[in-house]
């Protein structure tokens, strides 16, 4: 024991290099951390350090999973402003800052202007947050300043996506410019205020992909993060605060969302037996996902072989363009144009199953149904599309979009009502969909009574020839009454006549038509 001790002594004497780090949570004013020490989490899930990511010799303050063998750094203090060589320094001071130091040159620190400082610590917590606080601070929330209100590229569960209102924070996430440079480069996801807000995927001022906004159940242009094993989604909108979080719903799971330079979001999980991480959502996923795809008006639909579609009174813009070449960004103007005020008053045509268009231009009044919605948009000769707020339930509350309708797109089941406006002539006494709305059963059913219809007459006109061949069909013989039956007997196909097709279509009811063929119009018939 006593060659140990003189050991250590000997090392920290002569080896002055040598750091002995202990795994510690927290740090006060007394103490200071170097490049080589670490805090870690009281439970062993996170550590803060110093690090070099991929292949720089650069450091970085951050903080990465403690028991995971592939570093994956969750976030950075001085991404924009590395040190070049070993000698970091971290320290707290009086005011309740962080101050990081390379020998006598400031190189980071916390800005704590809104709290007083207490004796202040600063400790590293196991939700990956690191916190300042006071040291007798009994609100287990009160925090002087925490790094989950700076994210760099990751969300962590917990961690918050938007806005605090009373001190005008924006939590952005931002990519790293590259895996060997976590400066922030020009891609970052942000909640945009709009008076609708939602979320955005950005680079620079460019619109890359959006969410939708939130309609009280799920991000409109996301449905399927509502049905999902592994998290529960919370968006929180009040007089203090507007943002999005996830909590899992196993807190054995360790699962992160990345936001990255190619202007993707990955959501992975880490697979414990394999020791890697395992995809497990991505987005922009599909040729609809990147923003406007189909330009003003325009409605995106995976299912069709061209993805673009004008919506049930609207054309191509430019026609040429849209057909030939695929071009849709010029997207779709209307058929005819609104009356508004005049004696012809505009209508709203339903449309079903849809992401929302983008809420840039729209006005919000949560105090109002649907039907007031309706009569509050027709009075506005801007108003061009409104619907629910929030969907919960028979839903509720006004949200009105003026001037042209952007970034749509169809999903298969799941989506929202938006009703649109449209001049009286281009409305129906229905709530019409959009014109690109699966009409494959219809289709169906349409060709194959056509088919029916010619093979029946095919079957019938080869009967009459063959029997006109037939030495006893002679002009005397088509007249008697027996002959009639023989030719009824002779095609072996059932007919019916007038009376009995009229009481099976219901006097050819519009109800009962589902086509036009070839011969006609075509019915839906039920023979009893």
């Amino acid at each position: 024991m006593e060659i140990l001790s003189f050991m250590i002594i000997f090392a920290c004497i002569f080896v002055p290099s040598l750091k002995i780090s202990l795994a510690i949570d927290s740090i006060n004013l007394l103490e200071s951390m170097r490049d080589g020490e670490t805090l870690v989490s009281k439970g062993g899930n996170f550590e803060l350090g110093f690090f070099s990511p991929g292949s720089s010799q650069k450091r970085y303050l951050g903080i990465w999973y403690k028991n995971i063998p592939i570093q994956t750094v969750v976030w950075v203090a001085n991404g924009a402003n590395p040190i070049n060589d070993s000698s970091g320094i971290l320290t707290l001071n009086n005011t309740g800052n962080l101050v990081l130091r390379q020998k006598s040159t400031l190189v980071w620190y916390t800005n704590n202007s809104h709290k007083q400082a207490q004796n202040p610590v600063v400790a590293l917590l196991d939700s990956g947050n690191l916190v300042i606080k006071n040291e007798k601070e009994t609100d287990p929330e009160a925090y002087l300043w925490q790094s989950f209100d700076y994210p760099s590229d990751k969300l962590l569960p917990g961690m918050k996506l938007g806005w605090d209102l009373r001190t005008d924070l924006d939590r952005r996430y931002t990519a790293w410019k590259s895996p060997d440079d976590p400066s922030p480069g020009d891609v970052y996801r942000a909640l945009v205020l709009h008076n609708y807000p939602e979320v955005y995927m950005m680079k620079g001022t460019q619109k890359l992909f959006r969410y939708g906004p939130w309609n009280g159940l799920y991000f409109s242009g996301l449905p399927d993060l509502s049905n999902n094993t592994l998290f529960n989604l919370h968006y929180v909108s009040n007089k203090d605060e507007i943002y999005y979080t996830y909590t899992l719903l196993n807190d054995s799971v360790i699962t992160i969302t990345i936001t990255n330079q190619t202007g993707h979001i990955h959501r992975y999980v880490w697979d414990e037996n394999g020791k890697t991480w395992r995809p497990f959502r991505s987005y922009p996923k599909d040729v609809c996902d990147p923003y406007n795809r189909c330009g003003p008006n325009g409605n995106c639909v995976t299912t069709q072989t061209q993805a673009c579609q004008c919506l049930k009174g609207f054309s191509p813009k430019s026609p040429q363009a849209w057909f030939s070449s695929s071009d849709w960004t010029g997207g779709c103007v209307r058929n005819k144009g609104l009356s508004c005020n005049g004696t012809d008053k505009d209508k709203f045509v339903k449309f079903k199953s849809l992401k929302v268009p983008d809420t840039t231009n729209t006005l919000v009044d949560e105090s109002i149904g649907l039907e007031e919605c309706r009569v509050k948009c027709l009075n506005n000769c801007s108003c061009m599309a409104f619907t629910n707020s929030d969907i919960n339930g028979e839903g509720s509350g006004c949200v009105m979009w003026f001037h042209d309708l952007f970034d749509m797109r169809q999903f298969e089941s799941v989506g929202q009502d938006l009703y649109i406006r449209m001049a009286a002539s281009e409305s129906d006494s229905q709530e019409p969909v959009s014109r690109h709305k699966n009409n494959t059963p219809k289709i169906v059913a349409s060709s194959i009574a056509a088919i029916c219809g010619v093979l029946f007459l095919s079957t019938y006109f080869i009967c009459r020839i063959r029997r006109n061949r037939s030495p006893r069909n002679s002009a005397a013989n088509l007249l008697p009454e027996d002959n009639s039956k023989n030719d009824l007997d002779d095609l072996e196909v059932q007919l019916f006549d007038l009376l009995t097709i009229a009481t099976a279509t219901n006097d050819f009811s519009t109800e009962n038509k589902i086509g036009e063929g070839g011969f006609g119009p075509v019915y839906k018939v039920i023979i009893l």
